[in-house]
């Protein structure tokens, strides 16, 4: 009988159900011999006995260094399940030893894509402000609202950041047929047309903040930027509030310039008694974009997909791969990020 490959599935913090419905990760049995899986952190001499062995590293924060990777070999392939690059791991090692590198996010895109086409409807058709208004006995009745409602159809919409988020989203955007453009100056080509970061903020009623945490993008949306923003224009923070001038972004909806529809905060959770949670013209969503259940199921049977292709010698990855150019920048400014902020729900 032959000896199937060794997978290492150190998964914590995420629960192994949170990442496998049954049926896949019976499959992923079937093919592979499973190490680890269990709900709590996997001790690191355990991993460092394994990975001479190992085909597979799955792990939440995978850490190896470049002897353990150098041992490694059968090692295809290193895959995190966080959604985030984070330090640990030596991805040169990697890259030098053939070995991949892959990302869960793509795994977040359907259910964080569904949340920012809800957050534009809602914001848009005012429904969580009239929702609010009729608590109080001052709702708007008929069409009072038109000069601050919006439809989505025919709409200017653009997106900063034009990765598996805000792809996603554009798919189900399609029905509405908007006017979407992107600023990605990582991208240089796109399925939608891409322009100067001042050009669309300048010509979009909704902006999209989905850009990646990096040393570029720290405060991309500044507070010059926000200031020539539409009147009226609402902002769907869904990425990190790494990527805006948060206070910025707040103070303009305070004021009655912008909307603002948020699921990430500069510290979480929000304080209780956070002056945001009373501000004007907000949707607070508390980073849980991904969070319904069976929401990350997509991830095992992306990493179920990806092993059989490794194992059968293909090329395709429904993960995805690591860019190495791109790392230290961002890994940097999800070390920042994390210091501040809960990262159980990363992208």
């Amino acid at each position: 009988m032959m000896t199937k490959p060794l997978l290492i599935l150190d998964q914590h913090f995420r629960q192994l159900e949170e990442l496998f419905d049954p049926d896949t990760y019976a499959a992923l049995a079937e093919i592979c011999d499973i190490e680890g899986g269990q709900n709590w952190p996997m001790a690191a001499d355990r991993v460092d006995a394994l990975i001479d062995r190992a085909a597979f590293y799955v792990a939440a924060n995978p850490r190896l260094d470049a002897d353990q990777i150098t041992r490694a070999g059968h090692l295809k392939a290193v895959i995190e399940v966080s959604g985030a690059f984070q330090g640990g791991l030596d991805y040169g090692t990697c890259a030098d030893q053939g070995i991949e590198v892959l990302s869960c996010s793509p795994g977040f895109r359907h259910s964080v894509a569904e949340m920012t086409l809800a957050m534009m409807l809602a914001g848009g058709r005012g429904l969580v402000a009239e929702h609010e208004a009729m608590r109080q006995g001052h709702e708007h009745w008929v069409d009072d609202r038109a000069a601050t409602d919006f439809s989505l159809f025919g709409q200017t919409i653009g997106f900063i950041g034009y990765g598996q988020i805000a792809q996603e989203t554009t798919r189900l955007l399609a029905p509405f047929a908007p006017e979407i453009m992107a600023f990605d100056p990582f991208m240089t080509a796109a399925d939608v047309p891409l322009v100067a970061l001042n050009t669309l903020i300048e010509k979009c009623r909704v902006v999209v903040v989905a850009a990646v945490p990096s040393g570029e993008t720290r405060g991309l949306l500044n507070a010059d930027l926000i200031g020539r923003l539409q009147r009226g224009a609402l902002v769907v923070l869904i990425s990190r509030a790494w990527c805006v001038d948060f206070p910025a972004l707040v103070a303009a909806a305070e004021a009655g310039h912008i909307q603002l529809a948020t699921d990430v905060f500069p510290e979480e959770p929000l304080a209780a008694d956070a002056p945001l949670r009373q501000a004007r013209n907000v949707i607070l969503s508390p980073h849980r974009a991904a969070a319904i259940p069976g929401g990350r199921h997509p991830i095992g049977r992306m990493i179920l997909a990806d092993v059989k292709s490794m194992l059968d010698g293909r090329p395709t990855r429904q993960l995805k791969r690591v860019q190495p150019a791109q790392l230290d920048s961002q890994i940097a400014a999800q070390d920042q990020v994390s210091r501040h902020a809960d990262v159980k729900g990363l992208r």
